[in-house]
């Protein structure tokens, strides 16, 4: 089995997530995981299982004006810094620029502030119905992973990660 665990990442919290559910996907598959910019359609295409991930901006899925927002943060906070790969396009992009008609099994998850879906919101949802929308048929119900108000993982989140990957990788076995 192949899975596929697609992230956009502007903190490098979402990166570091999207590793962590790789590592607990090995229990079952064999694992590529990519920046959204490197997720070409061959790639999607030989998976088992695409797992796509990406931070929660202003109630949802990063736009191109949340993401300058970003990136403006991060040149005034010293404590934030900015990942390589944040220059690219984002989840929103990709999935515009994704053939419909795919067909198989996938999953998301996102990270956002540790409060409410309520008030944060869950790009991790607007990921599910972008990915229902192309095709695929969710193997999970979507989930969140959570940052404090500093932008920093909270503790167990990356073990949080690793066992929803387990979980992903079970149901991807039992199919």
């Amino acid at each position: 089995m192949r899975a596929v665990v697609v992230y956009e990442s502007m903190f490098g919290n979402t990166h570091v997530i999207a590793d962590h559910v790789a590592d607990g996907l090995r229990s079952g598959a064999e694992v590529t995981v990519v920046a959204v910019h490197d997720a070409t359609t061959e790639l999607i295409d030989a998976a088992d299982l695409l797992v796509v991930g990406g931070p929660t901006h202003v109630h949802g899925m990063s736009s191109h004006r949340s993401r300058e927002g970003a990136k403006d943060m991060a040149a005034t906070d010293d404590d934030l810094e900015l990942e390589p790969d944040a220059e690219g396009p984002g989840l929103r992009d990709w999935f515009d620029d994704l053939p419909d008609g795919r067909t198989g099994r996938a999953a998301a998850f996102d990270t956002r502030v540790h409060a409410t879906a309520l008030v944060t919101g869950q790009a991790s949802k607007g990921i599910a119905k972008r990915l229902r929308r192309h095709g695929f048929d969710l193997v999970a119900d979507p989930e969140s992973f959570f940052v404090d108000k500093e932008n920093h993982l909270e503790p167990d989140e990356d073990a949080r990660a690793v066992a929803w990957g387990r979980t992903l990788a079970d149901a991807l076995q039992a199919d």
